[in-house]
């Protein structure tokens, strides 16, 4: 599973109101400051921007979204950014509780753009944890449901299927620890270096536009049109259900170019989830899915089909990993592989060339003129940055705490980690908590530099070294996957808590008030998103299989990863290994073309991330998101400003009322409601035979 900030679509509308406010050097300011509108109203100590109400919001839409990240966990994967709906919704409902209790009269705290950022922190936090704790990857890949599509390695010391408690014992021990990892380098990073984290910058200017007049009439509408689109999503889903009595039942088996075509799963599905996925996504990025099916699926695919009793034996099942199922996992694991190690070699030199800038800089700082030379006099800060750091530094969170944390978790996590996962010694956890806190700070740091996540990398490095340090005979793959979840949970905690103190920055929200709120959010995450996976689980009794509503492709990708770590290459099929060298230079090759290109021709070349992902799923998704992205694209032309404010609008709309669809389904699923109706598509010939045999 691939999460990354940087593929998702950040709209001129998330700028409109810095673009607003410009601002010169000397704190004088061209145009009224951000800061100089909001200075009439005082800034709450941290304590008062963590209220009950932001809590119980925060808890409500944490279900929510945890919901959306499960469903698109199990089914492709690709997780767009949700920071826009869940600061929306967040302002919405807050917004609508203070009102009804003003008209009451029993309003004690008005509402503020940081109490907004807290429910913003809170929600993204818990909703995280549904991506890091590896349930479409790592997590499920233990399980013997994806263990029995390989013949290596599922002996019971690799497995280790699903329960409750593990999975929550297991969450509570890593999930914490990233947060306590950075925080003595909060301030190094937002006001030493001043890195951009353009996520969190984006959603700082969204919160503190919905905090003025012009901007609350705007999220007014853009709350009604999303609630008109949530209601649509929702209740097309729910029509939907009706017809899907049986496996290739229903709308999401719609020939839509024909049979040929769906046979090679290229159809339009009718998901609204992927079609608001595809709204909120790049084109380059819904482009780059559509090419990488037509290559895999409309090309390669039916070659290697015809190669059968050849390259690999006729009589195997469509899911042996040793016939045609292995061309596409062991291909797309090479291009996802390929493309991982080239942004982290990328991102890790840009992290230590900014860092060397950084010291130089501050060193040339402290050099003394000579010769009656003076040093050009330093530019001074801004109003906003003057207010904004002076609020930043106040709330110090002890560095003692920070370390006592860390350690103390680290201990607990060392103890009860191994009997979780006997594989898993407790030295192999000593050595990654070891590199844990400087592997965070290189992810933090390139964050803001990049905007770019490298957590799923560095899970999958883990992955290669503690599997191959274990070894087959001692339970490799499962210690492999359970390392890749305790490095992933790790360092991706410790980016996104960075990425809040730079939204807490700029809404002036307390350190401390982000920090507790990371913390409250990281607790319910680590309860909420294992029982709504227990949901899924126990709701559909084929999830994890192939061709099932949810397939999980990417956690038989992380167990197929595991096994070369421990095993090589030696159980891949004729020509894979060559095909699959073919892919991983390609991936490179193609990342390293688009570096030297430049922006200008780079968003005309294909993400190679994202041309893997449809090699193994099929390119059934890959039209919805195109759908999407037309959609986009035609409102765009007819009105662009109405299309840049209210776009993310509509597709969160459609994620979010097709997301709380699975909620019901699933409970209809557990009490064993079935749909009433089978819609299915056949040929003429088979259609023929069928109304013979029904007849007869």
């Amino acid at each position: 599973m691939e999460r990354s900030d940087s593929l998702t679509k950040k709209t001129d509308d998330d700028d409109r109101y810095e673009a607003a406010a410009p601002e010169t050097a000397g704190g004088m300011d061209a145009i009224e400051s951000v800061e100089k509108i909001f200075e009439s109203k005082e800034v709450p100590p941290w304590r008062n921007q963590l209220t009950f109400r932001a809590f119980f919001v925060s808890f409500v839409l944490a279900i929510l979204f945890s919901f959306i990240v499960m469903k698109l966990n199990l089914t492709t994967g690709i997780i767009p950014s949700l920071n826009v709906s869940a600061g929306l919704l967040g302002f919405f409902f807050v917004k609508t509780w203070t009102a009804a209790l003003e008209k009451s009269g029993l309003l004690r705290q008005q509402f503020t753009r940081q109490e907004n950022t807290v429910i913003q922190t809170c929600v993204v936090a818990a909703s995280g944890i549904s991506f890091s704790g590896g349930f479409g990857s790592y997590l499920f890949g233990m399980s013997e449901t994806i263990a029995s599509q390989s013949t290596d390695a599922n002996d019971a010391q690799n497995v280790k299927n699903p329960s409750l408690t593990w999975i929550i014992a297991f969450l509570f021990v890593v999930s914490f620890l990233g947060l306590f990892s950075v925080v003595p380098l909060r301030k190094i990073m937002i006001i030493d270096f001043r890195l951009t984290y353009p996520s969190g910058t984006a959603t700082a200017h969204l919160i503190n536009s919905f905090h003025t007049p012009k901007g609350a009439k705007l999220a007014k509408k853009q709350v009604s049109t999303l609630g008109k689109l949530f209601s649509f999503s929702f209740l097309w889903g729910f029509f939907q259900w009706f017809f899907t009595a049986g496996d290739g039942c229903g709308f999401n088996s719609f020939p839509t170019f024909g049979l040929k075509a769906y046979e090679n799963r290229f159809y339009f599905d009718f998901s609204a989830t992927y079609v608001g996925v595809g709204m909120i996504c790049p084109y380059l990025v819904n482009v780059s899915l559509l090419v990488g099916a037509i290559i895999s699926w409309g090309i390669m695919w039916p070659l290697i089909k015809d190669r059968r009793g050849d390259w690999y034996p006729a009589h195997l099942p469509l899911s042996s990993l040793h016939g045609l199922q292995g061309y596409r996992v062991f291909i797309a694991i090479a291009m996802i592989l390929g493309d991982g190690l080239y942004n982290f070699f990328k991102v890790l030199g840009r992290t230590g060339l900014g860092l060397y800038k950084q010291v130089r800089d501050r060193r040339a700082e402290l050099v003394r003129p000579i010769d009656g030379q003076l040093l050009p006099p330093p530019v001074p800060e801004s109003y906003n940055d003057q207010v904004r750091t002076r609020l930043f530094v106040k709330d110090q969170i002890p560095y003692w705490l920070a370390m006592a944390g860390y350690i103390g978790i680290a201990i607990i996590s060392t103890i009860t980690l191994p009997h979780i996962f006997h594989p898993l010694k407790w030295y192999y956890i000593i050595v990654m908590y070891i590199i844990a806190p400087v592997l965070a700070f290189c992810n933090a740091y390139g964050c803001g530099l990049t905007d770019w996540s490298l957590a799923s990398t560095y899970g999958k490095l883990a992955i290669f070294i503690v599997g191959a340090w274990a070894g087959a005979a001692h339970g490799g793959v499962l210690a492999g996957l359970a390392a890749c979840g305790v490095m992933m949970n790790i360092v991706s905690t410790a980016s996104d808590l960075t990425q809040d103190f730079k939204t807490g920055y700029m809404t002036l929200a307390s350190p401390r008030s982000m920090f507790v709120s990371q913390i409250i959010g990281t607790g319910m995450g680590c309860v909420i998103s294992p029982c709504v996976f227990w949901l899924f689980y126990k709701a559909f009794g084929n999830l994890g299989e192939p061709g099932s509503v949810y397939p999980a492709p990417y956690a038989l990708i992380y167990r197929n990863m595991a096994i070369l770590g421990v095993e090589g290459f030696g159980s891949l099929p004729s020509h894979c290994l060559t095909l699959c060298f073919i892919f991983f230079a390609a991936a490179m090759a193609i990342n390293l073309l688009r570096d030297i290109v430049g922006p200008k021709w780079a968003r005309f070349i294909p993400l190679p991330m994202a041309m893997a992902i449809p090699f193994y799923l099929g390119g059934y998704f890959t039209i919805d998101m195109c759908v999407g992205s037309l959609i986009l694209f035609i409102w765009e032309k007819i009105d662009k400003a109405k299309a840049d404010a209210f776009g993310p609008a509509v597709a969160s709309g459609l994620i979010c009322g097709d997301g709380i669809w699975t909620l019901p389904s699933s409970i209809l699923a557990l009490c064993g409601v079935k749909p009433p109706i089978c819609m299915k598509f056949l040929s003429r010939s088979t259609n023929a035979l069928v109304d013979n045999f029904l007849s007869s």
